[in-house]
């Protein structure tokens, strides 16, 4: 099967064709302005290195920053409307209370609660009440509001409220989006709540981003099916991801540790991950991150969905080095996209890490002779200013004393000097594209978060019942059968709950299924 990776970063998009599992072609180019541009350019490249034609490639898989922008950014979101089926239970806390105020206000901060919603156990709170959500849904009209979130107390448990009120408001509203909460986030109630809201808002912006990902792969002759990656590793087709955008957010640097764990064949391992402006640390367990166990904050706003437990710092190849002596320091500003302008070595007038790297003789890149007159002292200050920061992230990834080695990858891995943390250091073969081939090599998941009852229910039937349940949505979401394996398995007693309540989570991952 020909396949082709491709990674959407702040400072290059790069693409890789592989067929099977070996690598034909690797490239980068600069990020456009506009994105689709840097994309197309990309795929042009990587085509013509790799001699192939478009018509050839069975699979595109794509990794974006798009929708984990847009938040940051506060950009290009929609005014939404949250739905909670709650009453007369958790009043006291109004979505979106624990929300930064400028993103809550981007979004409007309208917010309802309604009747519905279960206990841990799946007993009722109270029953939906249709004439209260049609009187919702005719203020949500009012307002002009397209796109909606619902959520209920312990949806995951039981979802049979939340998608009775989602058809009740879309036959209400038939021009709107609705996301359920229970098909994106875990237990939680305000954490999954939050990850519904953040989708809603996206709605508009992914139908956009999917048709212009659509369009550039049309203009470079791809006529076949295309993915994104997931925030966990793997695989969705555009239409999940239209649906489901949140499920993108973090999917670059759970690229990048995918491809670190391919290319080096390495299964448990620290992975940094050097760009242009950030380097992004987190750490392998059979192959895939090991998944953040607490809430994740994305935009300033907590949420559970399934994120990798990896944590950023801006140090990357376009990373300003400014000051001397002691004082040094590098980044966390970065010239990003515009390095092959402004960096000493391709004639530009900003001292950047890159440049520091060249002068050292750490590399061959550009003209070495820009950088002919830096001092001595600047070069080492900045060589060791790196060193730290790279030393106290590989230290912060780290959960016990084992010795695990690291696998460096990224483009402006250029800037490491030798071992990190004293830990084995490895460099593989098409590290600088490691994000790509981790696109490319992406797999399909099914993911189960359910609360049972082991006094009504043994543990093992709880744990083979998840199992089965995730195995059902990997096949659902496009995983070969056959292919399947369980990947993670989790239960931990919830002692604050009656019934000798277990919180068990369950991920299957196969290959996709391509016809």
């Amino acid at each position: 099967m020909i396949r082709i990776g491709i990674d959407v970063g702040g400072t290059n998009t790069d693409a890789v064709v592989m067929d099977g599992t070996k690598v034909l072609a690797g490239v980068k180019a600069p990020t456009s302005g506009d994105v689709m541009t840097g994309v197309v350019d990309a795929l042009k490249k990587v085509l013509a290195e790799a001699d192939i034609s478009a018509d050839k490639v069975d699979v595109v898989m794509i990794g974006t920053t798009h929708f984990t922008n847009a938040v940051v950014q506060r950009r290009d979101l929609a005014q939404t409307a949250c739905v909670r089926l709650c009453l007369p239970a958790t009043a006291s806390l109004p979505p979106m209370v624990d929300w930064p105020t400028d993103l809550r206000d981007e979004i409007g901060h309208h917010w309802y609660l309604a009747h519905g919603g279960n206990e841990f156990d799946g007993r009722i709170i109270s029953q939906l009440d249709e004439a209260e959500l049609l009187g919702i849904a005719d203020d949500i009209r009012a307002k002009g509001i397209k796109s909606v979130a619902v959520s209920a107390v312990f949806s995951p448990v039981s979802n049979a409220f939340e998608k009775q009120a989602g058809e009740i408001l879309a036959r209400a509203l038939p021009d709107a989006h609705i996301t359920l909460s229970a098909e994106i986030g875990r237990v939680g109630l305000l954490e999954r709540e939050n990850a519904a809201i953040m989708n809603a808002c996206l709605r508009d912006l992914s139908r956009d981003v999917i048709a212009a990902f659509r369009g550039a792969l049309a203009d470079v002759g791809f006529r076949g099916r295309f993915y994104l990656t997931q925030n966990d590793g793997t695989l969705m087709d555009a239409a999940f991801a239209e649906k489901f955008p949140v499920l993108t957010f973090a999917s670059g640097p759970t690229n990048s540790m995918r491809g670190a764990a391919f290319l080096s064949g390495v299964q448990d391992a620290i992975v940094v991950d050097i760009g242009g402006t950030t380097a992004d640390v987190g750490c392998l367990q059979k192959g895939f991150p090991r998944q953040a166990a607490v809430a994740i904050e994305v935009g300033g706003v907590r949420t559970n969905f399934r994120m990798p437990d990896v944590f950023s710092i801006g140090l990357g190849g376009g990373s300003l080095v400014q000051g001397s002596g002691e004082g040094v320091s590098v980044g966390p500003q970065s010239v990003g996209y515009r390095i092959a302008t402004e960096a000493l070595i391709f004639g530009g007038s900003t001292l950047t890490a890159s440049d520091i790297v060249v002068a050292d003789g750490g590399a061959d890149l550009g003209d070495k002779s820009m950088v002919a007159h830096l001092d001595a002292a600047l070069i080492r200050a900045a060589r060791d200013r790196i060193a730290f920061m790279l030393e106290d992230c590989v230290e912060r990834a780290r959960v016990s004393a084992e010795p695990l080695p690291v696998i460096v990858v990224g483009g402006g891995s250029i800037i490491v000097e030798g071992k990190i943390a004293g830990l084995d250091l490895i460099m593989p073969n098409h590290f600088a594209v490691a994000n790509a081939v981790g696109a490319a090599i992406a797999q399909v998941s099914g993911e189960v978060d359910r609360v049972y009852a082991l006094a009504e229910i043994g543990r093992s039937e709880a744990l083979a019942d998840a199992k089965a349940r995730a195995t059902a949505a990997a096949v659902a979401a496009g995983a070969r059968e056959g292919t399947i394996e369980i990947v993670d398995v989790e239960d931990v007693p919830l002692a604050y709950l009656p019934g000798n309540a277990t919180r068990v989570r369950v991920k299957a991952v196969g290959e996709l299924h391509v016809e």
